[in-house]
């Protein structure tokens, strides 16, 4: 049995490289398209900020044993920690959502921790525009609002309701897994489709936490889901 995973990229500092997280040694990185660099003149160093921040998304083929189980789930994790490292640098915080300028950009998980080590291996030494990307396991709801970007286990998925009131009015980023995650308030949400991890998007949740999320990000999405459509739904 094989599975594909799409991963996001995150970017090296030489010459705006893009390079795969080093979770799988000895894979090769496939074509990535870059984006467009202006003709205006900036430094070595806004360049690397500002344009490459996301090598559009490469594909990986991984076997895994023909009845799933243990490796299939720690493949699709490990390809969902490569995503949260990136998501960040897609989005916009208020600068009113961090306590003093050099405070860390908090990743928490809440619920069963599936990621194992990759979460923290594909987040070690990450930093977004200066602040240190930091991985932490919130156990209470009371501590989400502290989080900036807030996964939430398939694990808590009866606990919606409770989980997007405790973080009511706070800017942070929720990423679920669920097929209900995204109707019941979340941001975005991982899903399986085409054999592939992909990812959809709740803009108007996002606005509502007054965040704003890159337009390079919102093209790779499978789907975005804007307030009218919510509406509806």
């Amino acid at each position: 049995m094989q599975f594909r995973f799409a991963y996001g990229l995150a970017t090296s500092g030489i010459e705006g490289c893009v390079c795969l997280p080093r979770l799988f040694p000895g894979l090769g990185v496939g074509r990535v398209s870059l984006l467009r660099v202006p003709k205006r003149r900036f430094s070595t160093e806004k360049r690397i900020r500002g344009f490459v921040f996301l090598g559009l998304l490469t594909t990986l083929v991984l076997p895994l044993p023909a009845s799933g189980g243990r490796a299939e789930r720690l493949n699709e994790y490990q390809a969902k920690a490569s995503f949260l490292a990136a998501f960040p640098r897609f989005v916009e915080w208020p600068p009113d959502a961090f306590s003093a300028e050099q405070s860390p950009l908090l990743l928490c998980v809440f619920g069963d921790f599936s990621f194992g080590a990759s979460l923290a291996e594909a987040t070690r030494g990450t930093s977004i525009r200066g602040r240190r990307l930091e991985v932490r396991w919130a156990h209470k709801e009371q501590d989400l609002r502290a989080c900036h970007i807030l996964f939430v286990s398939r694990s808590e998925g009866n606990r919606y309701g409770r989980i997007f009131k405790s973080i009511q009015g706070a800017n942070v980023l929720t990423v679920g897994e669920t097929p209900d995650f995204l109707a019941s308030g979340g941001a975005i949400d991982f899903l399986i489709a085409e054999d592939r991890l992909q990812f959809e998007v709740n803009i108007g949740a996002a606005s509502d936490a007054h965040l704003r999320i890159s337009s390079n990000m919102l093209a790779l999405a499978r789907h975005v889901i804007t307030r009218t459509e919510a509406a509806k739904s």
